[in-house]
C-alpha cells in the first residue's frame, strides 16, 4: 500500500500537470479518496455505522418528525432552572444588553499585544486588538483570540495546593515568610526565582525589590520558545545583546530564512499587517514585494511565498553564508556543499537583495542557533538596510540571558543543593525544559518549591506548594510590545477562583501585600517623572492601553565578521529532527483549549494531534503511509508517534510539533492525542539535529485529518485561479479571458433598494493563519466536537481553510482558500429545504431559522461549496457555568439537529442597524465589521455595503483580480476573492504557469 500511494501520487503529479489537488490521496486517485469524494458525508458520519434499511429509515424518520417541535427550542424538554436577581443598585458604565470595550494586553513570549476586550454586564465575551497598539493596530492572532476560553475553563486551578493537598493563601503566607526569612542570614544565598521572559516595568521592578533584600538570590528565566538564537546572535554580530524591529512597509524584497514571521513570534501581527501592505495588487497600483522563503517544513509565510525552497534545518546556516559571500561580505567562510537547485536559489536572491540595497530585508527564525541571525546581521548591514529597514532597541526582556543556560544553570544548583527556596512564576519546566536535564528529579531536591500557574500542571505536581494564578483578564500589570511600546493590562473581571497575580505573590513575601496589583502599577508609572496632572494622564492611558511617553530606548550597533571566519560543521547525512512549536497550541500552554485543539493546522488540517511530519520522497525510503505508528529514538530518548506525509517537506526531515503529550492539564488536553516531544528535546539539540532513527511499528494510528473534509465534488474550474504579476501587468483581464459562462434566466434579478451586504476576500495576501476561523468560533458560539466527530466529519467551524497544492508532490505551489458561505443570489439550499429553514432576506444574507430546521441535511447536500454544518449531537456545553459566562449573548447557543453557518455576523448587522435608524441615517461604510475580518492581521477580508458605489467591498469587487468560485453554477455569491498573484524572479522562472 505504501509503495502504491507514493509511486501512483507521483505519476498523478507527472500526468495531470498544472491541477490543484488538496491531499496525497487525491493526487494518487486512491480508493480513500474516491470513497470521499462520492459522498456527502464520510463512511461512519451517520448515526448507524451500518447501511439503513428501510424499516430503520422509517424509524429514525418517525422519531424526526415526532421530536422536530422540542429540537426547534432547545430547553422545550425540560428548561434550565434560571434564578433572576435584578440591580438593586445598577454598577456605573454597566447597560444591560450593551457591550462596553476596555484596553488591555495579553503577554506572548514576553512581549504585550494590545487588546480589546468585550465585556457584558461585567463578564468579558470577546477579545479584539486594539487599533492604538503598535503590535496588534486592531488585529489578533489565534491565541489571543482563543484566549477567553482559558480563562472560563471550568479546569483551572481554584485554589492553594500543598504538596498536592488542598490548603489556604494564609497558610502558604506564613510557611513561606519564614523559609524566605531563614534565608536573611546568607542574604538568600539559597533563593532562586524563576520565570518565563517578563518585559513588564512593574513586575521587574518588584522582582529587584526582592533581589535588593535578598543580594546573594539569583534570578533565572526560561521558556521553551525563548529568542536565544536572536539573543546570542545580536552578541555574536554586535558584541551585545540587542532588540531588531522589522520595517516591511519599506522592503521590496524579504528573505525568510526559516523564519514564520507572518504568524509566528514576537510582532507577527503587526509585521503581517506591513508585509501585505506591500503585497496587495490593484489595477491602480500595479506592484508588489517579493518573497523568498528557506525552511524545512511548510509554513503560513512558506505558503505566500514567490520562492519557496524546501531545506533541511542545518544547511540555512550554509545559505545564509553563500547568500553574505555573494554580497560581498567580508570574512565569512563558505559553508557545506549546496545542490544546483540551492546553488541557483542563492544566486537570484542575493542578485535581487544586491538590486535592493536599503530597501530589502533578511529575516530568521527563533528555531535558528544565534550563528545564522548574527549572518543575516551583516547582510542586512552589507544591504544597508540598519536604519532603513530594520532598527535595534536596547533589549526589552529584563533579564537578558540565554535561557537555555539559565536553566541548565538552575538544574545544576539544585542536584548541588545549593537551592532551598525556588519561587517559579508562570511556565512549566518540569514538562518543557530539555530532557537531559531531568527537572522533575533536580526540583525535588529543593526543600521549598513554590509555583504558581493557572493549571496544576507538571511542575505544580512536583512542587512543594501550587498557587492558583490569575488569568490576564483578571489583574494589572504591564508589558513592553515589540516595539518597546509600554502597555497597560487592565482586568476585566475579579478573578473567578481568587488567583493571584505574580505581583501579588512577590509583593506579600515582602511584607507588602497592600503594594501588589493596582497600587504597585500606578505607582511604578507615577514615579517615573513627566510633567501635568498624573491622575488625567492615567486616565488617557487606561483608555488607550498604552503609556506613549515611555518609548523603549534604542541602540547604536557595529557589525563585526569575526565569528564568520570558522567554518561550520558539516549538516548532519542522516534523518535530522526538527522541533517546532505547535501551530495550534503553541509550547503547549493551550492544550486544554478545545478552540485551539479542533482548530486545522495550516497546510496539513492535523486537529487534535501532532505527528512525525515527512516528505513524500523520504516517506517512500522508509515504507511508511499516513497514520502510521513508528518509533522515534533521538538522544537515548524514544516515543511513538504517527506519520504524516507533508507535500513540500524538506527531504530527509522529520519535523515534530511541542506541545502535547500533557499528563497534568485539564480534561481537554487528556482528550487529545499526540506524543511528547519535549522527551527528545536535549540541551545540545534544543531545536535541531541529525542522529534520528526511525523504525516503523506494524501499527496504525488514527489522525484527525480534515483535509479531505468538504471537497467540493472534485471539481477543480474556477476554484482559485492564479497567475504571476508579469501576466497581470501585460494584461489586466488575462485571469478571465477564457471564462465566459453566459448566464440566462427567466427571472429577473431582484432590485434591493436598500443595503445589499457582501465580502470580497484578498487571497494575495491571506497567510492560513487560522484567526479568522477562532474569531468566528468565539463570536458565534461555536462548539467544539472532539477528536473522533472530526475524524467522522463533523467539525462545525464555519469558516474553513481550503488548502491546494500544485505541481511537484516534494516541492508544490501552496495556495489558501477561506472558505464560508457565500450567500448566494440564486442559493441552492433554499430550493430544497422543505420547511423553510433557510431563506433569502431583502438584504441579500442567506439567513437560517434554527428553530424551523428538522434537519433533513438537503441544504448541505445541494451546497455546491460545502459550508453547512449539522449538529449530530448535543456539542454545546449546557451545564458547565463558567463557559456559560464566556458565550455571546448576542448570538443563540445551537442545539442538537440543526443546521448552521456563517451569517455574516448578522448580530453585528443588526446592532448597526438600530444605531443607524436611531440616528436617521444610513449605516455607514466600515461601520460593520465581521469578526473574521476584525480579527484578520493582513485586511485580506472586507465587508460592506455593495449598494454604496463607495464603499471598499464595491471598489474591491471592480478590480480586475475579482472571480467568485463556482460561477459556472449561476450562484452568484455575494462573496469573490481576489486572485492569487506570484511575484516571480525570472531567474528563477516559476514552478508552473497560470492555473484555472
Amino acid at each position: 500500500m505504501t509503495k502504491q500511494l507514493l509511486d501512483s501520487s507521483a505519476q498523478g503529479a507527472a500526468s495531470r500537470g498544472n491541477e490543484f489537488w488538496r491531499s496525497l490521496e487525491e493526487l494518487a486517485q486512491t480508493p480513500t479518496f474516491e470513497e470521499w469524494l462520492g459522498r456527502e458525508f464520510p463512511q461512519g458520519a451517520a448515526e448507524m455505522r451500518d447501511p439503513a434499511s428501510r424499516r430503520s429509515f422509517l424509524k429514525l424518520m418517525g422519531a424526526s418528525l415526532a421530536l422536530a417541535s422540542l429540537t426547534g427550542c432547545q430547553f422545550a424538554i425540560k428548561p434550565p432552572p434560571r434564578t433572576i436577581v435584578p440591580y438593586v443598585r445598577q454598577p456605573e458604565l454597566v447597560i444591560p444588553g450593551k457591550s462596553l470595550f476596555y484596553a488591555t494586553a495579553v503577554m506572548q513570549q514576553g512581549y504585550a499585544l494590545g487588546l480589546l476586550a468585550e465585556s457584558h454586564e461585567g463578564r468579558p465575551t470577546k477579545i479584539e486588538g486594539n487599533p492604538e497598539h503598535p503590535s496588534s493596530l486592531g488585529a489578533t492572532d489565534i491565541f489571543a483570540q482563543a484566549s477567553i476560553l482559558t480563562m472560563y475553563d471550568p479546569d483551572r486551578s481554584t485554589g492553594v495546593l500543598k504538596s498536592g493537598q488542598p490548603s489556604t493563601w494564609q497558610d502558604f503566607v506564613t510557611t513561606a515568610t519564614a523559609a524566605l526569612a531563614a534565608e536573611q542570614g546568607t542574604q538568600g544565598a539559597g533563593v532562586r526565582i524563576l520565570t518565563e521572559t517578563i518585559t513588564s516595568p512593574t513586575l521587574t521592578a518588584d522582582l529587584r525589590k526582592m533581589l535588593q533584600a535578598f543580594p546573594s538570590a539569583r534570578w533565572y528565566q526560561y521558556e521553551p520558545l525563548a529568542r536565544d538564537g536572536a539573543s546570542g546572535g545580536a552578541r555574536l554580530a554586535f558584541g551585545k545583546d540587542a532588540h531588531p524591529v522589522y520595517d516591511f512597509t519599506r522592503a521590496d524584497v524579504v528573505v525568510s530564512l526559516d523564519s514564520d514571521f507572518l504568524a509566528n513570534g514576537a510582532g507577527s501581527v503587526r509585521y503581517a499587517h506591513d508585509f501585505a501592505d506591500r503585497r496587495r495588487v490593484r489595477k491602480e497600483k500595479p506592484n508588489s514585494n517579493r518573497l523568498y522563503v528557506a525552511e524545512p517544513t511548510p509554513t503560513p509565510t512558506g505558503s505566500l511565498a514567490d520562492h519557496r525552497l524546501p531545506v533541511r534545518a542545518s544547511l540555512i546556516e550554509s545559505l545564509a553564508r553563500a547568500i553574505a559571500q555573494s554580497l560581498g561580505a567580508a570574512g565569512v567562510a563558505a559553508g557545506a556543499a549546496l545542490s544546483e537547485k540551492e546553488t541557483k536559489w542563492v544566486a537570484a536572491v542575493a542578485k535581487d537583495l544586491q538590486a535592493n540595497t536599503g530597501k530589502s530585508l533578511v529575516v530568521v527564525g527563533d528555531g535558528q542557533p544565534g550563528i545564522v541571525h548574527a549572518l543575516a546581521h551583516v547582510i542586512n548591514q552589507t544591504l544597508g538596510n540598519v536604519g532603513a529597514t530594520v532598527t535595534y532597541l536596547e533589549p526589552l526582556d529584563a533579564n537578558p540571558a540565554i535561557q537555555l543556560d539559565s536553566i541548565k544553570a538552575l538544574a545544576d544548583e539544585m542536584r548541588a543543593g545549593q537551592v532551598r527556596f525556588l519561587l517559579m512564576l508562570g511556565g512549566n519546566p518540569v514538562y518543557n525544559a530539555p530532557a537531559d536535564l531531568d527537572f522533575a528529579g533536580a526540583l525535588g531536591q529543593v526543600p521549598v518549591s513554590i509555583h504558581q500557574s493557572l493549571y496544576v500542571d507538571e511542575t505544580s505536581s512536583v512542587a512543594s506548594w501550587h498557587v492558583n494564578a490569575t488569568h490576564y483578564l483578571e489583574q494589572w500589570g504591564d508589558g513592553r510590545a515589540h516595539d518597546g511600546t509600554a502597555t497597560i493590562v487592565q482586568p476585566l473581571i475579579a478573578p473567578l477562583y481568587d488567583g493571584k497575580s505574580a505581583s501579588d505573590i512577590v509583593n506579600t513575601l515582602l511584607g507588602a501585600p497592600d503594594a501588589a496589583g493596582y497600587n504597585a502599577l500606578v505607582n511604578f508609572w507615577r514615579g517615573q517623572g513627566g510633567t501635568g496632572d498624573f491622575d488625567k494622564a492615567w486616565f488617557q492611558i487606561l483608555h488607550d492601553g498604552v503609556v506613549k511617553t515611555a518609548p523603549a530606548t534604542a541602540t547604536t550597533v557595529s557589525v563585526s565578521t569575526d565569528f564568520a571566519a570558522q567554518a561550520p560543521a558539516a549538516p548532519a547525512q542522516d534523518l535530522e529532527l526538527v522541533f517546532r512549536p505547535d501551530p495550534s497550541i503553541g509550547d503547549g500552554f493551550y492544550a486544554n483549549n478545545g478552540w485551539l485543539q479542533e482548530l486545522p493546522k495550516p497546510i496539513t488540517k492535523l486537529s487534535w494531534d501532532n505527528a512525525a511530519y515527512i516528505s513524500p520522497a523520504t516517506a517512500k525510503e522508509l515504507g511508511v503511509v499516513t497514520s502510521d505508528l513508528v518509533e522515534l529514538s533521538f538522544g537515548g530518548k524514544t516515543v511513538n508517534a504517527a506519520v504524516l506525509i507533508v507535500p513540500g517537506q524538506a527531504e530527509k526531515t522529520i519535523v515534530a510539533h511541542l506541545g502535547y503529550g500533557r499528563s497534568k492539564a485539564g480534561r481537554t488536553a487528556a482528550a487529545a492525542g499526540g506524543f511528547n516531544a519535549y522527551s527528545l528535546r536535549t540541551t545540545a539539540a534544543p531545536y535541531f539535529g541529525g542522529g534520528l532513527q526511525v523504525r516503523k511499528l506494524e501499527q496504525r494510528y488514527p489522525l484527525a485529518v480534515a483535509q479531505l473534509h468538504f471537497a467540493l465534488e472534485g471539481r477543480k474550474e474556477d476554484i482559485v485561479p492564479t497567475g504571476t504579476l508579469d501576466e497581470f501587468l501585460k494584461n489586466e483581464e488575462f485571469l478571465h479571458e477564457e471564462k465566459h459562462h453566459e448566464i440566462i434566466s427567466l427571472f429577473p434579478n431582484y432590485e434591493y433598494k436598500g443595503y445589499a451586504w457582501g465580502l470580497s476576500i484578498d487571497l494575495n495576501v491571506c497567510t492560513g493563519c487560522n484567526v479568522c476561523t477562532i474569531a468566528c468560533q468565539a463570536e458565534n458560539n461555536i462548539a467544539i466536537v472532539g477528536k473522533n466527530e472530526v475524524i467522522l466529519g463533523r467539525e462545525l467551524q464555519w469558516i474553513r481553510l481550503d488548502q491546494y497544492f500544485g505541481g511537484d508532490e516534494n516541492d508544490p505551489q501552496i495556495y489558501t482558500q477561506p472558505m464560508m458561505c457565500q450567500h448566494c443570489e440564486n442559493a441552492p439550499c433554499e430550493i430544497v429545504c422543505p420547511v423553510a429553514a433557510t431563506s433569502h432576506d431583502s438584504e441579500g444574507l442567506n439567513v437560517m431559522t434554527y428553530n424551523r430546521c428538522v434537519g433533513t441535511k438537503y441544504c448541505s447536500n445541494n451546497c455546491p461549496y460545502k459550508v453547512r454544518r449539522f449538529n449530530f449531537l448535543q456539542y454545546s456545553d449546557e451545564t458547565t457555568k463558567s463557559l456559560k459566562l464566556g458565550r455571546n449573548p448576542d448570538v443563540t447557543v445551537r442545539s442538537r439537529g440543526v443546521m448552521e453557518k456563517c451569517t455574516y455576523c448578522v448580530q453585528r448587522i443588526s446592532e448597526a442597524r438600530i444605531d443607524a435608524e436611531k440616528s436617521d441615517r444610513r449605516i455607514q461604510d466600515g461601520e460593520i465589521v465581521t469578526a473574521c475580518q476584525q480579527a484578520c492581521p493582513t485586511q485580506a477580508i472586507v465587508f460592506g455595503d455593495i449598494n454604496d458605489a463607495n464603499a471598499e467591498v464595491t471598489k474591491l469587487k471592480a478590480e480586475p483580480l475579482t472571480f467568485t468560485v463556482l460561477d459556472i453554477l449561476n450562484t452568484r455569491p455575494r462573496t469573490s476573492y481576489m486572485a492569487r498573484l506570484r511575484n516571480e524572479n525570472p531567474e528563477l522562472g516559476g514552478a508552473e504557469q497560470k492555473t484555472e
